[in-house]
Order: C-alpha cells, then sequence, then structure tokens
C-alpha cells in the first residue's frame, strides 16, 4: 500500500463539498481510502484513525488530503480525481458567484454589508459555527445553520439575539429549508402552492412537501429550525418566530409543523400561540398517541382549499407492491435509515405492534444498542445520526455504511423484513437507487440461499421533478423485489403486515 498525505495551507471549502470531493477520490481505481476534509481537530482525530501519519501542525482552515492506494499509481489516480473533483467545485462555484477563491471581504458581517443579502447559509465545522452566525444576526440577517455540533448554550444565545435583531435563525444542524422556492440543504424540487412547513426536522419536513406534491398542492416556504428547537431548553425559539413569519406572509394559507417528539409543555405552549395568528395549523409531531406525518398531511388536505380547481381530495398515495398475497414471514424487523425522523416515526408505528424496539436513537433510553449497533429482536438504526456522520459524508450522499449493514442482515436468519428509506432531491446522491437496488438483489439472493424469503419494503422520498426522477426510482428499486411506498407511514405498516409474529390489520387513513 502507498500512502500520500498533504496539506494543503489556507485552502478552505464548506465540509458538505468537501463530502462529495472524497466520495469521488475514494472511486478513483486502486484507491481503498481517502479523506478530504478541513484539518479540524475531529478530521485529525480521523486521520490519525484512519492509519495515516501526518507530523505537520495544522488548524481548522487549512485543507487535509489523504490518500492510500494499492500503489504509487493508484495514489496518483486518486491525486488526479482530487483535482478533477476540485476544479469542477470551484467552476460551479464561480459561476454561481459563490465558492472558489474568496474575495475580500472576509467576514460574514463584511459581506452582508457589502452585497445587501438578507440571508446567510453557515456551514463551517461546528466549533466555528457560533461566531460566523452570530455575526450573521448582528449584522440583520437570518441564518440557516447547516452546521451542527453547536452547544446547546450557543443555539440559545444565537436565537436570543435574533428576536432582538427582527431575524430568524434556522438550525442549528438544519439539513433542510426552502425560502421563496429556493432550496437550501437537502431539499426536493416541489411545486409553488399555498402551504408553509415549520420544521424541526429534515426528512420529515421532506416527507410531508413530497407528500403535498403528490396530492397536487404546493408549498411557500419551508423554514427549518434545528431538531433541539422544540426540546424543554431551547423552547420553540425559532418556531414561534417562524410560525409568525408564515402567518404574516400572503402566499401562505395553511402552515404543517413537523418535528420529532417535542417537550409536551413546549408543544402546548406554541400550539396556544399558533391559535392567535388566524391560519390554521396542523401539527406533525411525532410521538405516542399522535397522528403520523402521512395522517396529518391528509387532515390538512381535507380542509384545504389549494389545489388548481380550488379542492383538494386525498389521494391514493402511489405504491408499487412486489410481495406474494399472503406472505408472512418469521423474524425480526429490521430499519435501516437515512433520515432520523423517518426512524422515529417507524420506531412509534412498530412499537405499538411490536413492544420494544432497539435504535441507536431510541424512543427510550432502556432500549438504546450498544455501538456495535446489534441487538437482541426488533431494530432501528438512523445512519444519519451525528455519531455515523463525524468526519464521513451523510449516508443520503455516502450509502456505503448502510450497504454493508444490508449485506449482513441479508446474511442473518435472524431478519425477517428489512424496512428501508430513500431519499431524493438536491443534495442527494446522484443515483441511490442503482446502488440500493445492487445491495437489496443481493441481500435477497444470500436470504434464498439460506431457504429463506427476504421481503424488502422501501420509503421512497421524493418528486418526479427531483433530479433522481421518482418513478424511475421506484422501477428501479421494484425490479429487484422491493415494494416501494411514497409514505414512511404506509411502508412501515406494510412491512410488519409482513411478520408472522405482528398483527396484520391495518390502519385506514393511514395506511
Amino acid at each position: 500500500m502507498t500512502d500520500l498525505v498533504e496539506v494543503r495551507r489556507g485552502a478552505f471549502y464548506d465540509s458538505v463539498s468537501l463530502m462529495q470531493v472524497s466520495k469521488a477520490v475514494r472511486e478513483a481505481p486502486g484507491v481503498s481510502a481517502a479523506l478530504v476534509a478541513m484539518a479540524t481537530d475531529l478530521n485529525t482525530d480521523l486521520l490519525a484513525g484512519m492509519g495515516f501519519a501526518m507530523d505537520e501542525t495544522v488548524g481548522p482552515n487549512d485543507l487535509l488530503v489523504a490518500i492510500r492506494g494499492e500503489d504509487k499509481a493508484a495514489t496518483e489516480a486518486g491525486r488526479y480525481a482530487l483535482r478533477a473533483a476540485l476544479e469542477e467545485l470551484v467552476a460551479a462555484g464561480t459561476s454561481a458567484g459563490g465558492l472558489g477563491d474568496a474575495p475580500p471581504p472576509r467576514t460574514v458581517g463584511a459581506a452582508v454589508a457589502r452585497t445587501g443579502a438578507n440571508l446567510a447559509l453557515i456551514s463551517v465545522p461546528g466549533a466555528n459555527a457560533f461566531v460566523e452566525a452570530m455575526d450573521a444576526v448582528t449584522s440583520g440577517v437570518s441564518v440557516v445553520l447547516f452546521s451542527d455540533n453547536v452547544t446547546v448554550e450557543q443555539e440559545i444565545a444565537l436565537k436570543d439575539a435574533a428576536v432582538a435583531a427582527g431575524v430568524l435563525v434556522m438550525g442549528p444542524d438544519c439539513g433542510t429549508a426552502v425560502v421563496s422556492g429556493v432550496a437550501l440543504g437537502f431539499a426536493n424540487l416541489v411545486r409553488a402552492g399555498s402551504f408553509g412547513l415549520v420544521a424541526a426536522s429534515g426528512t420529515g419536513a421532506q416527507q410531508v412537501m413530497c407528500l403535498l406534491d403528490a396530492a397536487g398542492v404546493g408549498m411557500s416556504h419551508c423554514l427549518g429550525v434545528g431538531g433541539r428547537d422544540l426540546s424543554a431548553a431551547v423552547g420553540g425559539r425559532s418556531t414561534r418566530q417562524a410560525l409568525a413569519a408564515l402567518a404574516a406572509d400572503a402566499s401562505t394559507e395553511s402552515v404543517v409543523v413537523v418535528s420529532k417528539p417535542p417537550d409536551a409543555g413546549v408543544l402546548a405552549g406554541l400550539q396556544e400561540y399558533a391559535a392567535t395568528l388566524g391560519k390554521p395549523v396542523h401539527w406533525a409531531t411525532l410521538g405516542h398517541g399522535r397522528p403520523d406525518l402521512t395522517a396529518v398531511v391528509e387532515a390538512a388536505l381535507a380542509t384545504s382549499t389549494g389545489g388548481a380547481d380550488g379542492t383538494v381530495g386525498i389521494p391514493v398515495w402511489p405504491r408499487w407492491l412486489a410481495d406474494a398475497p399472503g406472505q408472512l414471514v418469521d423474524g425480526s424487523l429490521r430499519g435501516l435509515f437515512c433520515g432520523g425522523t423517518l426512524a422515529d416515526e417507524a420506531m412509534v408505528i412498530a412499537g405499538e405492534r411490536l413492544g420494544p424496539v432497539w435504535s441507536n436513537v431510541p424512543l427510550s433510553p432502556v432500549f438504546a444498542l450498544p455501538p456495535d449497533l446489534r441487538g437482541p429482536s426488533h431494530l432501528v438504526i438512523d445512519f444519519g445520526d451525528d455519531a455515523l456522520t463525524r468526519g464521513r459524508p451523510h449516508p443520503m450522499i455516502d450509502p456505503s455504511l448502510r450497504l454493508e449493514r444490508i449485506a449482513v442482515e441479508g446474511a442473518d436468519p435472524g431478519c425477517g423484513v428489512l424496512l428501508l428509506d430513500l431519499v431524493l432531491g438536491f443534495g442527494s446522491h446522484p443515483d441511490p437507487a442503482g446502488e440500493l437496488a445492487a445491495a437489496i438483489g443481493s441481500a435477497r439472493a444470500k436470504a434464498a440461499e439460506g431457504g429463506r424469503a427476504l421481503p424488502v419494503v422501501v420509503t421512497l422520498l421524493g418528486v418526479e421533478k427531483d433530479p433522481q426522477g421518482l418513478s424511475a426510482c421506484a422501477r428501479t428499486l421494484h425490479a429487484v423485489g422491493a415494494s416501494v411506498f411514497v409514505s414512511n407511514a404506509q411502508a412501515t405498516r406494510h412491512a410488519l403486515s409482513l411478520l408472522a409474529g405482528a398483527s396484520a390489520q391495518e390502519g385506514t387513513s393511514h395506511g
């Protein structure tokens, strides 16, 4: 093996772009490992953990390049892939007026003053994110804070400063936002319309916007507020502001609030406040005893007049079934998700029928999986959780960890049904269905060798106008024997109906 390690001083690129660059380098012929990242403490630790040696002193504004190949020719192939990926990145950024060599000014506040911008997107290492976001807020602009690893105390300080300045902080860890039709982070190319979203959730927001699109109804804005906003500590600070902003927006007629399980007191206070705003607000806030995301969308559609002809009906949500009628299998439910909110929703629904569901993001800490992510029975894993994305791309960009686990489940006789998600849209993998279909086909073949049937159910989150194409991806997955649903709640209930040990009763409005 041949290693190549370089430090490029002062060559700053945002972390999301470097995830794609690292993936391009890893795919070069003969390259077995690669890391292209800013030299934060986390990334230098990751470099050491990968077995690369580096003697130089580096800082968070330096670019780390580490390539391991089977020989010198392979590392040179990796270097060539790196150069091509960076050149493409700079060219795209230059044409958009974004990436590339950063001209003066050198601070967010100075850039705001020069350009007259009213929104800043912050995507830097978490240790630096607070300073940059506060600079934007005190300069009088709203912030989409894509960065994670911002402390709760910093989040509260940012949001209090935003209230004082009359601007909005979306985040931290805001993976999805759409403002006036402009997608920021992971998002789908949905039609414009009258529904506004307030989202303390990324894939949850994408599920709602895609269902609205499937119903022929559009969206005005999606204001992400960060996954902790409805916690007791943060108290719904940004959610309250976002609700007020959408209430004042002429293009928004109805609002849907989307969240992982919220703090009950915070939710009650927000519902009381929302009742004063004069616009209908629907609460897609997951938890035991609360409706699932699909049910909330259906309820919102039933009272909406936002369709092209002035009326909206509840559609039959698209599905592509592949299971033999009446087929039941023994074993456990194994849910392997990229979307944290989709994983939570699946656990809430499955837990009502199966009892305890083990997870790395459990609904109760009693059922937390150990570090090896192996559990005694039914389990749901969120591969997008922060602990699994440190130093590596999100699984919506690089699905390799999940693909490896799909192979493990295919060989495990205890696996009864595989429940997966696949998220399309801006920011996601350009051909996610192809790689996932190959993994599903291999897992089902491995199970068949052991005399087992392995049903696979997939939530496909997207719309036809997404770059990857909803129907094309559905056909690719269906061709290898997967049943495909656009509703995560329906997908979960269908997976449960295939397990011999679970109740086969289907919901009506939910299923």
